[in-house]
């Protein structure tokens, strides 16, 4: 079984897009995790069909036992996030939002009425689609431990790993946390960038940070059309970094007419369906390749 991930070094480059169209042209039994679990919108393209959720309970969160305050203040003091303030009637409250679990003002606190109790972050939702199981997660407004929210999700997705070929992961853009914790593990990471100054820089700087994690690396340019000379400094960029370019995606129309139907591109046959039936080609050859070879090794 080989895990393979979707990235982006910034936001709105069409990763989702990629990881829809990748799920349907892509061979064998799938297992699908959208690991961008500030903003999961694979489910969007592959209709999913829910099974069950799953609590995530994230760092623990200060509460005040209030019959054991003394209005001693202390705490107020102590917490360097602003979480603690003081209420009508002397009476101390904890901001959840603002709490981020640290035990100071626990610690702190003579009476001991300060408690650290579990907090639910989150849910992760296991489904079923007409490609294979999907895992993914919602994430309560202002909650953090997104990173370990993504290793949750992807522990949920092994689960549902039986005779299945692939996993393949949806993953959030950046070089954060989320995405430290996508890349541990994986086999392969695709990036999917576009022809710009921000995406340039931003795909730099997710090379880099992969370099860190022993996994395969390729590209893919979305809407490369848009402007060629970005296109090929990417192009020349890639190259020179030994990572292989899976192929260039013209910006199509088409696209947004799928995203609004909740469909992958590829069930259409316009330019961009027909360039990411290509590059799912590439690399189910890839893909077979590493499959061989890990074969091979076991038998040796």
């Amino acid at each position: 079984m080989i895990q393979v991930a979707v990235l982006s070094g910034k936001g709105g480059t069409g990763k989702t897009v990629m990881t829809g169209a990748l799920a349907e042209v892509l061979p064998g039994k799938k297992v699908f995790a959208d690991c961008d679990v500030e903003a999961a919108n694979l489910a969007l393209l592959l209709s999913p069909r829910e099974r069950v959720r799953l609590p995530f309970f994230g760092l623990k969160k200060a509460t005040i036992e209030q019959e054991l305050c003394v209005a001693c203040g202390l705490c107020v003091h102590a917490c360097r996030f602003g979480a603690i303030r003081a209420g009508t009637g002397g009476l101390f409250s904890v901001d959840p939002v603002r709490c981020e679990g640290c035990g100071v003002c626990a610690g702190i606190c003579p009476e001991k009425a300060i408690v650290l109790q579990e907090n639910q972050d989150g849910e992760i939702i296991v489904s079923d689609t007409d490609l294979g199981p999907l895992v993914y997660a919602e994430l309560k407004p202002g909650s953090g431990n997104s990173g370990l929210l993504v290793h949750e999700v992807k522990k949920a997705a092994q689960k549902e790993v039986r005779d299945h070929d692939l996993v393949l992961i949806d993953g959030p853009p950046g070089i954060g946390c989320p995405v430290i914790s996508t890349m541990s593990g994986i086999d392969i990471a695709v990036i999917v960038t576009e022809p710009g100054i921000a995406a340039m820089h931003d795909l730099r700087r997710l090379v880099t940070v992969s370099r860190g994690f022993s996994l395969s690396l390729y590209a893919i340019i979305n809407r490369a059309d848009l402007h060629e000379g970005y296109a090929r400094t990417i192009e020349r960029f890639c190259a020179g970094e030994g990572i292989p370019l899976l192929g260039k995606v013209p910006f199509d129309p088409t696209v947004l007419a799928a995203v609004r139907k909740g469909v992958p591109v590829t069930r259409y046959g316009s330019p961009a369906a027909v360039a990411l039936r290509e590059i799912g080609a590439k690399l189910a050859g890839i893909l077979a390749w590493q499959a061989q070879g890990r074969l091979q090794g076991q038998n040796e």
